[in-house]
């Protein structure tokens, strides 16, 4: 007996995990291939070594302890998990679900629960008869492709090109994630849907002119399809933003534009001269007609009043009517006198005319000379 120890008495034992692994796999290559160590190598057979022979399944206990501790720190790492702010999860037990989490750390049933995070405050965002190239400030949209979305058929038979935008935000994550598949799809279908039948329902000038109105109704109308559907989604914004006549009648639609313009201009001026001539004989008139009762009250006073005085006068005539013939005779000559140029007198006895010495006015100046 040599005092020499065998070549593995020699050798270092495995210091990682992953040298034990190694060895373990080598040696099962050596065992299903038959080698066997040289003989040379071997000890004889009397000896007995000092050192000690690597145990095998000593090997294989510390590999499936190291296992075990992956494992476990799997199983601990996925039991726990974190629900950002903005973001909802939703917990699945063997796939029904089970409970909703609010952001914060939370414990889930390894294996058995299954964890989706919903975002529930990014706005999301559907876009029809356009799409949005590079989003900022001045956001560059391209619309070649997408004629087919926008091109619409107004209640009078015009075509119309409607290019809108819906933006919605998820409201209720479990409606969101199992009562429709597609919920984008979902939403770009109801709201193709909407805004044609609205604007199929009115007249091609009403669409142009009304489009704040025509937004609403189309976003309350959405609104309520998509919570028909359960689709979990609450519509933020519905905004038309561009709505013109197609390419090959722009021309067409221009000048109808100026003939429209030009009626209106035609008849805002008709409009002002109404309101400046109107008035004014309306004004004038009403002062004739009030004029004309005046005059007309005046008439009848004056009227009344003579007849009055024609009352007052018979009476005193037939209480004395001598008296009353002369003084009414003497007070027609007062009246007359004055205005008379020439009296005569005339007698029926006398043949000639007698002339009165003329005392008016002009009469008086010749007789004076003055």
């Amino acid at each position: 007996m040599n005092g020499q120890q065998p070549p593995w008495g020699q050798k270092k034992g495995p210091s990682s995990p992953e040298d034990i692994l190694a060895a373990l796999i080598q040696k099962i290559r050596d065992n299903f291939s038959g080698s066997k160590q040289p003989p040379g190598n071997q000890p004889d057979s009397g000896s007995s070594p000092s050192g000690k022979e690597p145990n095998f399944f000593a090997g294989l206990s510390k590999v499936a302890m190291l296992i075990g501790a992956i494992m476990l720190v799997q199983v601990v790492y996925s039991s726990f998990f974190t629900i950002n702010p903005g973001e909802v999860g939703v917990i699945l037990r063997f796939g029904q679900y089970n409970r909703s989490t609010n952001p914060g750390l939370h414990f889930k049933l390894p294996y058995m629960e299954e964890l989706i995070k919903v975002d529930v405050e990014s706005v999301r965002k559907e876009e029809f008869g356009f799409r949005t190239r590079s989003p900022g400030k001045t956001s560059i949209f391209n619309k070649r492709g997408f004629d087919m979305e926008s091109l619409m058929l107004t209640g009078d038979k015009n075509v119309i090109d409607v290019a809108w935008i819906v933006q919605y935000k998820v409201a209720d994550p479990v409606q969101f994630l199992f009562k429709v598949r597609n919920v984008p799809q979902a939403v770009r279908d109801a709201s193709e849907m909407v805004t044609r039948r609205i604007v199929g329902n009115m007249d091609f000038d009403y669409v142009l002119s009304n489009r704040e109105i025509l937004a609403a109704d189309a976003k309350r109308e959405l609104q309520g399809e998509l919570d028909n559907l359960e689709c979990g989604v609450i519509i933020v914004t519905l905004q038309l933003l561009d709505i013109n006549p197609p390419d090959p009648v722009k021309p067409a639609f221009n000048e109808v534009n100026e003939a429209d313009q030009d009626m209106k201009r035609l008849v805002n001026e008709a409009e002002e001269t109404y309101n400046r001539v109107i008035p004014k004989a309306r004004g004038s008139a009403k002062q004739i007609v009030e004029e004309a009762h005046g005059y007309a009250v005046q008439r009848i006073n004056e009227a009344k009043g003579e007849t009055e005085r024609f009352k007052a006068i018979v009476k005193e005539y037939l209480q004395a009517k001598e008296v009353t013939r002369r003084r009414m005779y003497l007070e027609a000559m007062r009246d007359i006198l004055p205005g008379v140029d020439h009296v005569y007198v005339m007698d029926k006895k006398q043949q000639n005319l007698l002339p009165f010495l003329n005392l008016s006015g002009s009469g008086m100046k010749e007789a004076t000379g003055k």
